[in-house]
């Protein structure tokens, strides 16, 4: 993995509280922390992971043989994680991790525990039980033409975004959603059918937040940050409610007023 992009990094000069990285949902590119990130680096030093591409395994492979493409796995994207949090701190980093991304998060806690001092899982889940959607999902998506995505996305939007989410911030978000690429996208759900870490979550030993919005359409988010509040020790959880699925676009979410008294009080600051 080379480099994290300059623009996705709040970094102070002097460093201070543990870096706060920021790991995507299955659009893997980060683009929509873009209201929460400021937010927190108010207080924080925040570096936003793009998820590296790797290609859909039932994709045809026309590239040619001498640029090879990394077949993308859980334990490679858990390493580049890895890499970057050992790059930009020398004590471990708070992992904010949306839906895959919470589950990406949650994994590299159960292998490198030293590099992740604190996490935050928003709207995220311990393995996906709606086995049917993963089989069908990627035919959908390779069967629909890829720029119709953004008309898909418009009459999907109450699936995804909060009853309250304004006009703006939708349209925010589907231009953001065009940079999304089609064979990652379709790989990190076929990485969903063998993700289970239902029977590990009390290895967990990083101080945790679990943020759930109850008005989550596309997942059972409360019931799964329930089931993980449960198992992982110590814990939090807070239900957002009134909050969608893509719930860090809203404008009037602030993820400082959840993370800062956590942070304070686990850090005893």
């Amino acid at each position: 993995m080379g480099s994290v992009e300059r623009h996705l990094r709040d970094l102070r000069p002097t460093g201070g509280d543990p870096p706060v990285v920021l790991v995507p949902g299955i659009d893997g590119t980060a683009l929509l922390f873009y209201r929460q990130q400021p937010l927190l680096s108010e207080r924080f030093d925040t570096v936003a992971f793009p998820l590296p591409k790797g290609v859909d395994e039932s994709a045809s492979t026309s590239a040619p043989t001498d640029t090879p493409t990394q077949m993308m796995t859980m334990d490679t994207l858990v390493a580049s994680l890895a890499q970057l949090v050992e790059e930009i701190s020398n004590s471990g980093a708070i992992l904010l991790g949306e839906s895959f991304g919470g589950a990406l998060s949650m994994s590299l806690a159960l292998r490198r525990p030293d590099l992740v001092r604190g996490l935050v899982i928003v709207n995220s889940f311990p393995y996906f039980d709606e086995r049917l959607k993963l089989r069908i999902a990627p035919w959908l998506l390779r069967s629909i033409p890829w720029g119709a995505m953004p008309i898909v996305r418009k009459y999907t939007s109450d699936h995804l975004h909060s009853p309250h989410t304004d006009a703006a911030d939708i349209a925010e978000f589907r231009e953001r959603a065009k940079s999304i690429d089609r064979d990652s996208y379709i790989r990190r759900l076929q990485l969903l059918a063998d993700y289970d870490i239902r029977d590990r979550l009390a290895e967990i030993e990083a101080p945790t937040l679990f943020l759930a919005g109850d008005r989550d359409r596309l997942l059972p988010s409360v019931r799964w940050a329930r089931y993980m509040h449960e198992r992982v020790q110590p814990s939090t959880m807070t239900v957002l409610e009134g909050y969608g699925h893509v719930c860090l676009i809203d404008h009037d979410l602030d993820l400082t007023d959840h993370v800062v008294p956590w942070f304070d009080r686990w850090h005893g600051t």
